[in-house]
């Protein structure tokens, strides 16, 4: 049987480093991580060209209480590191499940990763590699989210999904507020009227203006990846 059509042909996915802990209180959760790794495949099984940028919390909050007082340039390039962790922890488990992936670093790392370089990163996704970006953007005060928005538009992603441990975005957090309502799409306007922080306001502007669209949606929720590239529905949509 023929795989459907997916809506989007490349597209650039935010994993939080919370979302790779699992039940845990900080680390990776190898199973979590497999199952991550299986919703990516699905993902793939489309023919949809992948990028990936990951962030660091698991590691870094781990060690943020010993931070404290620290210098906030210091304490960023500590969490680009743990990027750089989870990167090579995403892309171990990509490449047991048979996928091919590259870590690209915005740090120098020449041991464990290769530079970020823009038209080697288009070459792989052409080929059907995933590339997953590590150390943020390489520069201090630049969040994991920005870092997702940057290399959206860089690779000419389609869409940034944004992968959260809920399924999309509410008018309030849904663990107070069982009320709270579910916003199937939002514009990007809107979403930063009402202070609603699923991306930081630097990555909202980013994708604005550069006319890329956000879905929000729940990585631990069976099927959710493949049925956001499908355009299913599923999650919230951010929009200009």
């Amino acid at each position: 049987m023929q795989n459907p059509t997916p809506k989007y042909k490349r597209v650039l996915l935010k994993l939080s480093g919370e979302a790779l802990m699992g039940p845990d209180q900080f680390g990776i959760n190898r199973t979590t991580l497999s199952g991550i790794v299986e919703e990516i495949k699905s993902m793939l099984e489309l023919g949809v060209e992948l990028g990936v940028v990951v962030g660091g919390g698991n590691i870094f909050r781990g060690v943020a209480l010993g931070a404290t007082g620290m210098d906030r340039a210091t304490g960023d390039y500590m969490g680009m590191l743990a990027t750089v962790m989870n990167a090579m922890a995403l892309q171990d488990a990509l490449r047991t499940a048979g996928i091919e992936a590259r870590v690209q670093s915005a740090l120098t790392l020449s041991q464990v990763a290769e530079p970020y370089i823009r038209g080697r990163a288009l070459k792989y996704l052409e080929k059907g590699r995933v590339v997953i970006f590590a150390a943020g953007t390489g520069n201090p005060f630049f969040t994991t989210d920005t870092t997702a928005a940057l290399r959206g538009a860089e690779i000419g992603a389609q869409i940034v999904l944004k992968a959260t441990k809920v399924d999309g975005i509410y008018s309030e957090d849904p663990k107070k507020n069982p009320n709270a309502e579910l916003y199937k799409d939002i514009t990007f306007d809107e979403a930063m009227r009402r202070n609603l922080k699923v991306m930081d306001a630097t990555a909202f502007a980013l994708c604005r203006d550069q006319g890329l669209p956000i879905k929000v949606f729940s990585i631990t929720k069976p099927g959710a990846m493949r049925r956001v590239v499908l355009g299913e529905d599923e999650g919230t949509l951010v929009h200009v």
